[in-house]
């Protein structure tokens, strides 16, 4: 390995913090965006699977794989894939 690859090795592991590392205002703000993101998805899968075929926009299991993306794919589903007519 080149000294310019071990400095910039070196340099990305000093930024990257540990749980242990975090202040606790930092360890509260990454445990509330965690359970946004688990609430999101959990209420989009249980949404999905009470939501009738014909009520969705597109395949469901399409729809199930979409939402395990974070964020994106709960609020895209709730946006556009549910029909409400």
């Amino acid at each position: 390995m080149s000294k310019r690859a071990k400095k910039r090795l070196s340099k990305n592991q000093h930024t990257k913090k540990q749980w242990k590392q975090m202040s606790p205002e930092r360890r509260a703000l990454s445990m509330a965006l965690a359970a946004a993101q688990i609430s999101l998805a959990v209420t989009a899968w249980i949404d999905l699977a009470r939501r009738p075929a014909h009520q969705v926009n597109g395949k469901k299991s399409i729809w199930a794989g979409i939402i395990g993306i974070n964020y994106v794919g709960p609020i895209a589903y709730f946006l556009k894939g549910r029909r409400t007519d």
